[in-house]
């Protein structure tokens, strides 16, 4: 499965850095909720794609990457530098922020642990994996209940996180300009 970025960190440094921007401190549990739903949208917005290379696991308050968890213990180390994103990318974690990002790590954490997904795995115990196809099945799930079983919705749902940009046109009109998703090659239109 093909990954957007290289590395988690490249992500964990973008909402780092937003929160930053945004005069906010960004604490470790939030963190570690928005990287989980930046990879869960971006499966369901971009199928059999992942966003970055992690793997999400259980911790007594929810989802954690444990990579991202034993590296940033102390706080930020001083050799990570953020790696240019793709502006696709950027666009898609922007989305993210705007729809997340507001939210305290207490509510993200709350509505994190009620997700099947989730909650399966912390039943299990700690350090249990959670898999990435049970997270993109919820949101799917979820988005095609609020449409009636219509698969529209999931598009809808994307959509809300993924909000065109609106650039210029030549004679100053305003438009909207989505990412270019091609569909996953050998596979043949319907």
């Amino acid at each position: 499965m093909p990954f957007a970025v290289k590395s988690c960190f490249d992500v964990v440094l973008w909402f780092s850095d937003r929160a930053l921007n945004d005069n906010e401190y960004i604490q470790p549990q939030k963190l570690h909720r928005l990287i989980f739903l930046a990879q869960a949208y971006y499966s369901v917005a971009y199928p059999g794609r992942k966003l970055m290379p992690a793997t999400f696991v259980t911790d007594t308050f929810g989802p954690v990457e444990p990579t991202v968890f034993h590296a940033l213990a102390y706080g930020r180390p001083p050799m990570l530098d953020p790696n240019p994103l793709p502006d696709q990318v950027s666009h898609f974690l922007g989305g993210i922020w705007r729809r997340f990002g507001s939210q305290t790590a207490d509510q993200l954490t709350r509505k994190l642990n009620e997700h099947p997904a989730v909650a399966t795995a912390m039943n299990k115990g700690p350090n249990e994996e959670i898999p990435l196809a049970s997270m993109v099945k919820y949101y799917v799930d979820v988005a095609k209940a609020a449409k009636g079983g219509d698969a529209a919705g999931v598009a809808d749902e994307i959509a809300k996180v993924v909000k065109p940009r609106l650039m210029r046109s030549q004679g100053g009109k305003a438009v909207a300009v989505t990412a270019w998703a091609p569909k996953a090659l050998g596979k043949k239109p319907e």
